[in-house]
């Protein structure tokens, strides 16, 4: 057997972990192999019975039955027709207001992120419903195309998110004190946006002007009715959902199952459903279920080969022995995440780098659901910057051809969305209460 050197493995590791990365392979694929070969050459074949062992035990958390039906959920309200009333509603009351239709659509998607929990769902309806208006209306592309990624990118940090639930377990918190932790990031995150908005349409009025007379003309009485009414389905699923975990009368996965039947309910009452949309949605939740649980289930048991060979504790060192205390401690891993979430998706970064770390917040003074929630607002900016940045593809991929959007124009959109998740991590550092305090106000049950 090969016997180096704790850094030498850490060193190892982290080498081929980005070649094979940067090399174009799958990413659960590069994990697991890495940690099965490195395993073998220094465990032994009982390697594969220890992985074996690491990923039963995440199948069998029953915290992970939220992934399926949280994704059936979004699949299903992504196709009801929800978003387009409400944009629609959402419309008739900002209009008038320069840059009010990409307020819209971040207010659109900070309500949809409430119920799906997938960014790419999230950020092609958003797509699909908003891009065409706002460049008929003669928004510049940037602006529209950058608001729509930023509200998009929400839904993977407002719960119920995916990211959430495959980061409880991995960190050993409460998925649903994760999600109660996330709510005013995500809120905090959405006004940012809006505040960006209405500031750069004052500015530059031409790129974000006001909708005709015309279209304004509706009755308040209509305006409140459109609005009340678009609005009752999303809020009935979010009360559903966040409020059965809040109150503790159901646990995450059992909130899950109730969000999956209120979607399918609302489709029913929208005349949506139908039987290509059940065989759609359940083969796009097969899908992302399984992209999800591969590479959950590789990094989980990589972890296990990491860390014995002492690789952890090479990480500890190097992080307690960084300059400026633990807020440079703080400040490297913060700027170690935002650097990986360009190469590597979320999931990997979620599943190796965060069983690390967060271990080692109590001895940097830190609250670890504090700092478990700065590293999700973090990976807020993966989505948006390039060259993996899903959320642009996503948004390039939507677009109909005719309206000639390039991926220079939404790289310009997004940038200052980027710089407003920085703002917001320097805020939550600030107010550290927006994290912590409604999570220590739930009731509390068995998650």
């Amino acid at each position: 057997m090969i016997n180096l050197s704790p850094e030498l493995y850490t060193l190892i590791f982290v080498v081929f972990i980005l070649c094979g990365v940067l090399a174009g392979y799958h990413i659960g694929l590069v994990i697991g192999g890495v940690g099965v070969i490195i395993g073998y050459l220094t465990w032994g074949p009982c390697v594969i019975d220890v992985a074996y062992m690491r990923i039963r035990s995440m199948l069998l958390n029953y915290n992970m039955l939220a992934i399926p039906l949280f994704t059936y959920m979004g699949i299903i309200l992504a196709h009801s027709g929800i978003a387009d009333r409400l944009y629609g509603a959402l419309h008739m009351w900002l209009g008038g207001l320069k840059g009010g239709l990409a307020l819209g659509t971040v207010l659109l998607g900070t309500l949809i992120a409430a119920c799906l929990g997938v960014v790419q769902a999230s950020v092609s309806m958003l797509t699909v419903v908003a891009l065409e208006p706002m460049l008929r209306r003669g928004y510049g592309k940037d602006l529209a195309c950058g608001s729509i990624c930023a509200g998009g990118t929400l839904g993977i940090l407002i719960p119920p998110s995916i990211m959430l639930v495959v980061l409880g377990p991995a960190v050993a918190i409460s998925v649903g004190r994760l999600f109660m932790s996330a709510i005013f990031p995500g809120l905090l995150l959405s006004a940012l946006y809006c505040s960006y908005i209405i500031i750069r349409s004052i500015v530059n009025p031409r790129i974000a002007p006001a909708a005709p007379a015309e279209e304004r003309q509706v009755s308040l009485a209509t305006k409140s009715t459109a609005l009340f009414s678009s609005l009752i389905p999303p809020l009935t699923l979010i009360l559903s959902v966040l409020g059965s975990i809040f109150f503790g009368i159901a646990t995450v996965y059992e909130a899950a199952g109730v969000g999956a039947a209120t979607s399918v309910l609302l489709a029913i009452a929208y005349r949506k459903f139908n039987w290509q949309l059940l065989i759609y949605s359940m083969r796009e939740t097969l899908r992302i279920t399984g992209f999800v649980m591969l590479i959950t289930c590789c990094a989980y048991s990589i972890v296990g080969v990491f860390m014995w060979l002492g690789c952890g504790q090479v990480i500890e060192n190097i992080i307690l022995a960084i300059p400026m205390g633990r807020w440079g401690a703080f400040s490297a891993i913060m700027i170690t995440i935002f650097i990986l979430g360009m190469f590597i998706d979320w999931i990997a970064i979620v599943m190796i780098i965060t069983p690390i770390v967060i271990p080692l917040t109590p001895s940097l003074g830190f609250d670890p659901l504090w700092f478990t929630m700065m590293i999700c607002i973090n990976l807020q900016m993966a989505f948006m910057t390039p060259p993996f940045a899903s959320a642009i593809f996503v948004c390039k991929g939507t677009a109909q051809p005719e309206l000639e959007i390039t991926t220079m124009d939404i790289i310009r959109g997004v940038i200052p969305f980027v710089l407003l998740i920085m703002v917001g991590l320097c805020i939550c550092i600030l107010f550290p209460q927006i994290l912590v305090w409604l999570p220590n106000q739930m009731i509390r049950a068995s998650w």
